[in-house]
């Protein structure tokens, strides 16, 4: 065996051209299989900090059109959701009052409501639309986003309906340059608001496009800006998180008290916690892998057909060196061994650099993402690592297997007549 590796080592040694083109294509499929399981890693701890900062002791309460009297004769949830999906119905009736209700249960220690719209925002000559935020006053207490500079609005500001208003970091920007936009009157719609304070940046996957937001007391949106008396969204906080499936399920039977709902499938409401938003993601998130993870295989089998074929050819140049081995004893198991050696060593070469290769385009990534203001932590999974030199192996022994039987078939007087 050590000779059969030794030899091996000459070969590929003898013609370094060669050996680099044949490693090429598991190369580039390795790197792309670890920077891909890398990228998902730092992707979820992307999600893991948006959902933190959102609060992972949090549930929301969301506004749905129920589903139809055809739609649910069907049976058939797909169909349900694409009709609430199509549907121009606007939900009025989830009140303050409801939220007002789902504060006094045993696991609740908190709620806001919000409501959106799309505007407008104008200081002297920039002008640009964005999505505004009406929200309660006791998200701050709630919401674990951070401000730049300026204060929060206050309960007393949220009731009486004052024109105040809070920027995400890029509206901000936009808007007032070099600037100090607090204290600034900037236009929103027919209206004018003073901005009181500018959040941190929050990245390009916070929820709502949150850095080209603005936000704005949920009263002064609802009366001035919308013209309604309901809200969209309520974000529920928890006491204790373990009990959130179970006051997830108190707050839909209180919600249907209140809404006198007697049939579930009427809810004209969903509540929605962490870990199922999570697990939705997940859910996703997993099928995409597995569909880069395939892609990238595609290259790994190229690279193992690449091997091969250069394997083949190794085996016909060879073929005098083959005959006079025979002939002077070697054994058939002697010739496929040493050649499958070869071909193990391409590949676990090629591993080898691609474990490398992806690892510095992982860390590039990384790089990126962290330039662009996201949370994005990089690591090299222990588990693509393992997958990598597993199918860098898998690949060595399936396409060196059959140059080696061939060069073993070889007979030796046939083969001594290329000397």
């Amino acid at each position: 065996m050590v000779n059969s590796f030794q030899q091996s080592i000459r070969a590929l040694k003898s013609n370094p051209i060669r050996t680099v083109l044949t490693t090429l294509g598991i190369v580039i499929g390795i790197a792309t299989v670890i920077t891909v399981l890398s990228a998902g890693a730092g992707f979820r701890s992307l999600i893991d900090a948006e959902l933190a900062a959102w609060g992972t002791d949090t549930l929301f309460v969301e506004t749905k059109v129920p589903p139809t009297t055809k739609n649910l004769a069907n049976n058939n949830p797909a169909s349900a959701d694409l009709s609430r999906a199509a549907s121009t119905v606007q939900i009025t009736t989830f009140k303050l009052s409801d939220l007002t209700a789902l504060k006094k249960l045993n696991n609740v220690s908190g709620a806001y409501g919000m409501v959106t719209g799309l505007s407008v925002v104008n200081y002297r000559n920039n002008a640009k639309n964005s999505i505004y935020f009406g929200v309660g006053a006791d998200m701050f207490s709630i919401d674990k986003h951070t401000l730049k500079k300026g204060r929060f609005f206050t309960q007393t500001e949220d009731a009486g309906a004052v024109q105040v208003a809070i920027l995400g970091s890029n509206l901000a920007n936009d808007l007032f340059g070099q600037d100090e936009p607090v204290g600034k009157l900037i236009r929103v719609g027919n209206l004018n608001f003073q901005v009181i304070g500018v959040y941190n940046a929050q990245g390009s996957f916070s929820a709502g496009g949150a850095d080209d937001s603005l936000y704005m007391p949920l009263v002064t949106a609802q009366k001035k800006m919308l013209g309604v008396n309901y809200i969209t969204i309520g974000v529920v906080q928890l006491k204790d998180t373990n009990l959130g499936d179970a006051t997830a399920e108190l707050i839909r039977s209180t919600m249907r008290s209140l809404h006198s709902i007697t049939n579930p499938n009427k809810d004209d409401f969903m509540v929605t916690t962490q870990a199922q938003a999570l697990e939705t993601f997940n859910t996703i998130f997993n099928g995409i892998t597995i569909l880069l993870i395939a892609i990238a295989s595609i290259s790994l089998i190229v690279g193992g057909v690449g091997i091969m074929n250069i394997m083949y050819v190794v085996v016909t140049e060879r073929t005098a060196e083959i005959g006079l081995k025979k002939a002077l004893g070697a054994r058939s198991s002697d010739i496929s061994r040493e050649f499958l050696v070869e071909s193990i060593l391409v590949t676990v070469l090629g591993g080898i650099l691609g474990i490398i290769l992806g690892s510095v385009m992982s860390w590039l990534v990384s790089l990126i993402a962290s330039y662009n203001g996201l949370a994005w932590i990089f690591s090299v999974p222990l588990y693509s690592i393992i997958i990598a030199v597993g199918v860098s192996a898998a690949i060595g022994i399936s396409f060196g297997v059959m140059p080696a039987r061939s060069a073993a078939k070889l007979d030796p007087i046939e083969a001594l007549r290329y000397e």
